[in-house]
C-alpha cells in the first residue's frame, strides 16, 4: 500500500492481505525494489509467531518484476541452499582485491576485538569507545582514515579513530535488516561492516570470523573490532541452546590471531527472566565453557548490592580470564547521546541501565588499550 521509511538495505513497507494489513519488510538486492500497488509475495512466520524482533512480514519475491539475475563479481554464496540465497564477492576469495593481502595476513597485530552476547550491545559499546568524544564525519571503507586518526591524536591518543562492526550469523543472516547498523556508518561511528559466515549485506563479506577479522583490520583498517551477532538472537532456556555461545568462540578467534579480547558481560536488572538478572548464564557459559584462550572481562562497577551482585557472579571467571573493574561515572551522559536508539529486549536505556552501562563499560576499557 505504501512505503514506510527506508535505509540502506532495506524498504519498510505497509501491506494488506487476507488476514488484514502488516508490515513487511524487503530488501531490494535479494527481491527488487516494490513500489505501491505491487503484489508481494510475503513469509508471514513472524507475524504468526508474535516475534519482538523481527516482527515483520518478509517480502520473497515480486512476482509480476522479478529482479535482475545475478551477475558478478563474486562467487560466495551466502544463505546457501535457501531459495534467496545470495551470491557476494567475499575479501578472502580469489577475485577479490584483497586476495593477495587477505592471503598473507595472519595477525590482528595486537587489536582490540570487543565481543557481546547481543547486537544491542553494539551502540552502547561505542558510546564508551567514543565517550565525549565521537569521530568525526565521514568514515568508510573508501577513506583512509585521515580524519579519524587526526581525531585520535587531539584526544591524546586514547580513542579509537576506527572501528569496524564483525556481524556473526546466529541472529539476522542480512546486516540489511539493522537499522542501527545503517545509521551508525552515516554518523561516523563505523568504519564499516563485515558479514562473516552466512550472514550478508556488509561492506566487507568474508567466509568465517577469523578472515571477518583480518578484514576488518587489514581492509578496513580497524583499530577495534566489535563482534556480535546479528539482531534476533535465540535461545531456549538451557545451558548450551543459544545462539550466544559464538561469544565464546570469538574470543578464541580474536586470540588465535594476535587480537585482544575484551568480553563485554550481557548484565541486566530488567530481565523477568532469573536466569538473565545480574550476569547471564548466557556469559557465564560463553566466557567460562566455550572461550579456551583467555581475555579481558570487562567488570562494571555499578552501585549497591546489585552491583556487588554482578562482581561476585563474574568472580568464577576469573580462572581464565583477566578480570577488569572498569568505572561507570559519566557513561550514562555518553549513552543517552547516542545516534541510534538504545533498545534490548523491547527495554530502552533508563528501563534496564544497567545492561548499556555494561556494554559501555566494555567500550571503555577497550579505548583504554589504544595508547
Amino acid at each position: 500500500m505504501r512505503i514506510r521509511r527506508e535505509w540502506p538495505g532495506a524498504v519498510e513497507l505497509d501491506v494488506t492481505t487476507e488476514d488484514g494489513s502488516a508490515r513487511a519488510l524487503a530488501y531490494p538486492a535479494l527481491v527488487g525494489r516494490p513500489e505501491p500497488g505491487d503484489a508481494v509475495l510475503l513469509n508471514t512466520t513472524a507475524l504468526a509467531m508474535g516475534l519482538g524482533t523481527g516482527g515483520y512480514a518478509m517480502v520473497v519475491a515480486i512476482p509480476d518484476r522479478l529482479p535482475e539475475d545475478p551477475h558478478g563479481p563474486g562467487h560466495l554464496v551466502k544463505a546457501r541452499y535457501t531459495p534467496l540465497q545470495a551470491t557476494v564477492l567475499g575479501a578472502d576469495e580469489q577475485d577479490s582485491p584483497f586476495h593477495e593481502v587477505l592471503r598473507e595476513a595472519d595477525s590482528l597485530d595486537g587489536m582490540p576485538v570487543i565481543i557481546a552476547d547481543l547486537h544491542s550491545a553494539l551502540p552502547a559499546i561505542l558510546c564508551g569507545l567514543y565517550g565525549s568524544h565521537p569521530p568525526p564525519r565521514p568514515a568508510g571503507p573508501e577513506d583512509a582514515g585521515r580524519e579519524q586518526r587526526e581525531a585520535r591524536e587531539e584526544n591524546g591518543g586514547h580513542r579509537p579513530a576506527r572501528v569496524a562492526y564483525v556481524m556473526l550469523d546466529g541472529g539476522a543472516l542480512p546486516a540489511w535488516f539493522s537499522m542501527s547498523c545503517a545509521q551508525l556508518r552515516e554518523a561516523g561511528w563505523l568504519c564499516g561492516v563485515v558479514t562473516v559466515g552466512q550472514a550478508f549485506g556488509g561492506d566487507v563479506e568474508a567466509v568465517t570470523l577469523h578472515t571477518g577479522l583480518l578484514a576488518a583490520r587489514h581492509v578496513l583498517e580497524a583499530d577495534v573490532a566489535i563482534v556480535t551477532q546479528g539482531p534476533g538472537n535465540l535461545g531456549t532456556g538451557t545451558r548450551w541452546g543459544f545462539s550466544g555461545v559464538s561469544a565464546g568462540e570469538a574470543v578464541n578467534a580474536a586470540a588465535v590471531l594476535g587480537g585482544r579480547p575484551v568480553a563485554a558481560l550481557r548484565v541486566s536488572e530488567g530481565d523477568r527472566r532469573e536466569r538473565h538478572i545480574g550476569v547471564s548464564h548466557h556469559s557465564l557459559t560463553a566466557y567460562g565453557r566455550v572461550a579456551l584462550a583467555p581475555a579481558q572481562v570487562a567488570v562494571p562497577e555499578l552501585p549497591g548490592d546489585f552491583g556487588r551482585r554482578v562482581t561476585e557472579q563474574a568472580e568464577p571467571l576469573s580462572v581464565r580470564h583477566e578480570l577488569v573493574g572498569v568505572p561507570v561515572d559519566g557513561l550514562y551522559e555518553a549513552l543517552r547521546d547516542a545516534p541510534v536508539r538504545l533498545s534490548t529486549m523491547g527495554r530502552g536505556l533508563d528501563e534496564d541501565l544497567a545492561y548499556f552501562l555494561t556494554s559501555a563499560a566494555a567500550g571503555r576499557h577497550a579505548a583504554s588499550l589504544l595508547s
